[in-house]
């Protein structure tokens, strides 16, 4: 979605991807939390300048260093706290069950507030910290105060396996309230005649407190290389929140502009650009309102049961190894059974949903001569299965077009919430 002097000129999904799905926003749940953040310091609650060793005594290590005890909110924001590297997995292998204890265990080898390094243990943190100080669940506070005067009425958020938020992960949006959370930023934290965060945290989040450099896996250097912001990236022409596989609010306040992506891409960047004649308007157009992703191709029959197993073969497959695998037709299509739980239906040249487990997996497939293949859409996130079933030897393969960062367990991922912790293998 693109966002013009508060108007959307530009808008498109490609479907079985929608406008009222929410969408994983990865990363991107960090520019929240530094909102909440901001909510809390705004009512009188908690400062910049606060200490994680004073405001979560109860989650300090006895042997924590100097450095650890001087980390206060302001570093966290920034992300300067002195680790070299995100500390997360180094953070729940020392304390599995409280990673801000593991946070703090983590040595700190630069002085606080002179290095940034992404880490994503730091929003965990803040996080915790927003909640002690203001006795509100992260979600229900940012519903109160942010979400529901915005009108926006669909949000969901993945948690730890201790019920906790991750704060640095795990919000689903649609696309339009993520647009519409640039365009709160880009008017200074007024919606309407609400202000509903304070015009100076918006300035003091989004302006750069500290150099950056470029890190591995980014989509490009050159709106990475401008500084880090208050868990916002400052950009060339602004200041952008980001998230892993295409999750991008880019904010050009020079050109009263908003550009919201929610995407399943291993890279993507925003860029300005310019429109140079009405043929181009309508050129956009009709693009925006083709986008499709085809359904599998391919003929229907047999019409009788399948039956395989899964050969793990592939590294983070799916499903374990072992798993069995019917695919029985089912109303022109099939329904997919996947080990005694799991059952998915399939639509034969278009897209069919189901939500064994809470969140909607949409799925086509068709048969490649002797072989039958079917995508898997887990449609609230950039992630989808394909699976390919080879009845002559009996056996199935299950891939990820991208793994998910939290866990490869397909399950896990048709749950709502999914409650998990990161992969730290």
């Amino acid at each position: 979605m693109v966002v013009h002097h508060g108007h959307v000129v530009a808008e498109g999904w490609w479907a079985p991807y929608s406008a009222e799905r929410p969408h994983l926003l990865y990363s991107l749940t960090k520019s929240f939390t530094a909102v909440a953040v901001g909510l809390a310091i705004g009512d009188g609650l908690l400062s910049v300048d606060d200490r994680v060793v004073d405001v979560l005594p109860d989650h300090v290590p006895d042997d924590i260093s100097e450095r650890g005890r001087r980390i206060t909110v302001h570093h966290l924001l920034s992300m300067t706290s002195g680790h070299a590297t995100d500390s997360l997995a180094e953070a729940w292998r020392l304390e599995p069950d409280n990673l801000v204890k593991g946070f703090l265990r983590v040595p700190f080898p630069d002085a606080e507030g002179t290095r940034h390094a992404y880490d994503n243990a730091t929003t965990f943190v803040l996080a915790r910290m927003v909640e002690r100080v203001t006795g509100r669940d992260l979600p229900e506070l940012l519903d109160e105060r942010l979400f529901q005067p915005m009108g926006v009425h669909h949000h969901e958020w993945d948690r730890v396996a201790s019920g906790a938020t991750f704060g640095f992960h795990g919000l689903h949006l649609t696309t339009e309230a993520l647009a519409a959370f640039g365009e709160l930023l880009r008017r200074g934290g007024l919606w309407g005649d609400q202000q509903l965060v304070s015009r100076e945290w918006v300035r003091l989040a989004t302006q750069p407190h500290v150099q950056t450099l470029p890190i591995e896996g980014a989509s490009g250097d050159a709106d990475y290389i401008c500084g880090y912001g208050y868990q916002f990236w400052a950009s060339r022409h602004g200041y952008h929140g980001d998230g892993s596989f295409g999750q991008q609010c880019v904010v050009v306040p020079s050109h009263d502009l908003v550009v919201a992506v929610t995407g399943a891409h291993t890279q993507a960047q925003a860029g300005v650009g310019h429109v140079d004649s009405a043929r181009d308007d309508v050129t956009l157009d009709e693009r925006l309102r083709r986008l499709r992703i085809p359904p599998v191709s391919g003929s229907a029959p047999p019409d009788c049961a399948v039956h395989a197993m899964i050969h793990a073969s592939v590294r983070e497959s799916p499903l374990p190894d072992g798993t069995a695998v019917i695919v029985e037709p089912a109303n022109g299509g099939w329904v997919l059974q996947l080990g005694s739980c799991l059952a998915v239906e399939v639509g034969q040249g278009e897209w069919r949903e189901s939500t064994p487990f809470g969140r909607s997996v949409v799925a086509s497939g068709a048969w490649h001569e002797e072989t039958f293949v079917a995508d898997l859409c887990v449609i609230t996130t950039p992630h989808r299965v394909r699976l390919v079933v080879n009845p002559r030897t009996g056996t199935a393969v299950a891939t990820w077009s991208t793994v998910p960062l939290t866990s490869p367990d397909l399950v896990l991922h048709l749950r709502s919430p999914l409650m998990t912790r990161p992969d730290v293998s």
